[in-house]
C-alpha cells in the first residue's frame, strides 16, 4: 500500500535521512589527514595560492627565533598597516582612498595620482534614477547584504560589456563597484526602513567631494550631517576592513569564482554572500548584541567579579545565545593580538569621549582584559588569544548611530577592495581552476529494484 505524506511531513522526513547520512565519524579527518576548514590545529591556514596583495601575520616574531610570539601583524602590499594608518592619522586626513590605491595597485600614491583616482571614483559615483526606483526601491528585501548582491547583479544587466573579464574592463568595473557600495549599502536600508519598519524614505543624492566615509554619511543620515571625528574614525574603519590575505572566506571566494572565468558581478556577488554569513561579516554585530545581554545582566560596571560570572555564563554556554562563545575575543590567525584592534581601540575611545560614552568604552576594556583568562580556565587554547577588530568596530558603528542592518554591509564597503584586488590578480596570473580534492569515504552499494527496497527511515 503506497502512502503519501503531508509535505511538512515528508521535508521532516527527508531532513531527518540528510542528518543521518551527512555524519561523519570524527576519526577519519585524522586517518586522511583532511585538514577541516582548510586549518591545522594551531589554527595556520592551508596554503593554497600566492598572492602579493595582503600578508596577515600571527606574530611580529619569527618562529625559528624561539620564544613567545609577539603581536600580530597586517600587510598591504608590504606596508605594515600601523605605519599605514598612523600616517593619515597624524596628519587628520582620510586615507581610504589612498590605501584602496595601494590595494589595487601595488605601491602608495602622489598627490597627483591620488588625486586622479579620487576624481574617477567620483565619477563613478552615480546611480541613474529608474535603476534605484527598480532595483533597490521596487524589489526591497529584508536583508541588505542580500539587497546589495541583488543590485550588483542588476548591474550585470546595465553593463555592455559586462562579460569582459579583460583586466582593463575589469578594473573599471571594480572601480565602478568601489564607488557605488556605499550608496547601496545606505538606499538598499532607506528601502528596508522604509518598507518593514514604517519610517520616511530618504534618498539623498551622493557628493563628488567627500571622501568615501563623508560620502556614506551624507547619503545615510537624514539631516547629512556628520563631525570631523566621525568621518574619520569611519574612514579608518574601512582601512582596516579593507583587504586581509587572500586566505579569508570571502576574499579566498573571490579567488575561486574568478578562477572559472566569469563576470565581476558574479564573483563579487559570491564573495558579499560569503561575508554575509554570520561566522564571517556578522561577527561585530554579535559583539554590540552580547553586550547590549552585558549590560542589561551586570548591575555593577565597575564590578570585575560581576563581568566575570558574566563571562563564564557565556563560556560555559549558559549565558546570551548559548554558542559558548565571547564575541570578539578569538581570531583563526592572530593570538597575542590583532593589530586592526589595537589601532581602532586608541581611536575610539576618542569618539567615546566626544559622546560622553566613557563608562562604556571602560566595559569593553574590563570585558577584552578578562576574557582571555576566562577563556583558557574554560577551553584548551592552542595559541594565544585576544580581542579582534570586530570587538571595537561594532562599538564604533554602534556610537556613528548606525543600525545593527548595515553592520556588514558597512564592513563589505570596505572589503570589496579586497575582492576586487584578488579577482584582478587572479585574472592577471591566468591561473587553473581552483578545484581542491574530497575523500569519499561511502560504502559502495549494490543496485536493488525498486519492488525490494525499504525506507530509509
Amino acid at each position: 500500500m503506497t502512502t503519501i505524506l503531508d509535505s511538512k511531513e515528508e521535508l521532516k522526513r527527508l531532513s531527518g535521512i540528510i542528518l543521518k547520512k551527512s555524519q561523519f565519524d570524527p576519526s577519519l579527518f585524522a586517518k586522511y589527514n583532511v585538514k577541516r576548514g582548510l586549518r591545522d590545529i594551531d589554527g595556520k591556514g592551508v596554503v593554497a595560492g600566492l598572492t602579493q596583495i595582503g600578508d596577515v601575520q600571527a606574530s611580529s616574531r619569527p618562529v625559528k627565533q624561539g620564544g613567545p610570539p609577539g603581536p600580530g601583524r597586517l600587510l598591504y602590499r608590504g606596508y605594515d598597516i600601523g605605519d599605514l594608518a598612523n600616517g593619515f592619522i597624524r596628519e587628520k586626513r582620510c586615507g581610504f582612498e589612498e590605501i584602496a590605491y595601494l590595494i589595487l595597485f601595488g605601491s602608495l600614491p602622489s598627490n597627483n595620482e591620488l588625486r586622479n583616482f579620487q576624481h574617477m571614483l567620483f565619477e563613478y559615483r552615480v546611480l541613474q534614477d529608474e535603476f534605484i526606483h527598480d532595483s533597490i526601491l521596487k524589489l526591497t528585501s529584508r536583508d541588505i547584504m542580500n539587497a546589495m548582491s541583488q543590485s550588483v547583479l542588476a548591474l550585470y544587466v546595465l553593463d555592455r560589456h559586462a562579460d569582459d573579464t579583460s583586466v582593463r574592463n575589469v578594473l573599471r568595473q571594480c572601480l565602478r563597484l568601489i564607488a557605488v557600495f556605499p550608496l547601496l549599502a545606505a538606499y538598499c536600508y532607506r528601502a528596508y526602513a522604509y518598507r518593514y519598519l514604517d519610517q520616511s524614505l530618504v534618498i539623498h543624492k551622493p557628493s563628488d567631494k567627500l571622501s568615501t566615509a563623508a560620502n556614506f554619511l551624507h547619503v545615510f543620515r537624514e539631516d547629512c550631517g556628520y563631525t570631523e571625528l566621525e568621518e574619520r574614525l569611519l574612514d579608518l574603519s574601512l582601512v582596516l576592513h579593507a583587504e586581509h590575505g587572500g586566505g579569508n572566506n570571502s576574499s579566498f571566494t573571490t579567488h575561486v569564482v574568478t578562477s572559472t572565468g566569469t563576470d565581476t558581478y558574479s564573483a563579487i556577488t559570491a564573495a558579499l554572500g560569503s561575508l554575509k554569513g554570520p561566522r564571517h561579516g556578522g561577527a561585530n554585530k554579535k559583539v554590540v548584541q552580547m553586550f547590549d545581554d552585558l549590560k542589561a545582566n551586570v548591575k555593577n560596571w565597575d564590578s570585575e567579579r560581576q563581568i566575570e560570572d558574566y563571562l563564564i555564563g557565556l563560556v560555559t554556554k549558559q549565558g546570551f545565545d548559548k554558542s559558548g562563545l565571547v564575541y570578539g575575543i578569538g581570531h583563526a590567525v592572530y593570538s597575542v593580538s590583532d593589530p586592526r584592534s589595537m589601532i581602532l581601540r586608541e581611536q575610539v575611545e576618542l569618539l567615546a569621549q566626544e559622546k560622553g560614552l566613557c563608562d562604556e568604552m571602560r566595559l569593553y576594556r574590563k570585558v577584552e582584559a578578562l576574557a582571555p583568562e576566562i577563556i583558557g580556565r574554560y577551553r584548551k587554547i592552542y595559541k594565544g588569544i585576544s580581542a579582534n577588530v570586530d570587538f571595537y568596530s561594532g562599538f564604533l558603528l554602534r556610537l556613528l548611530n548606525i543600525p545593527l542592518e548595515l553592520y556588514t554591509p558597512i564592513f563589505a564597503m570596505a572589503r570589496i577592495v579586497g575582492w576586487s584586488a584578488h579577482r584582478l590578480e587572479e585574472l592577471a596570473c591566468g591561473g587553473k581552476i581552483i578545484r581542491p580534492a574530497y575523500q569519499n569515504v561511502a560504502a559502495e552499494c549494490r543496485y536493488i529494484p525498486i519492488a525490494r527496497r525499504r525506507s530509509t527511515l
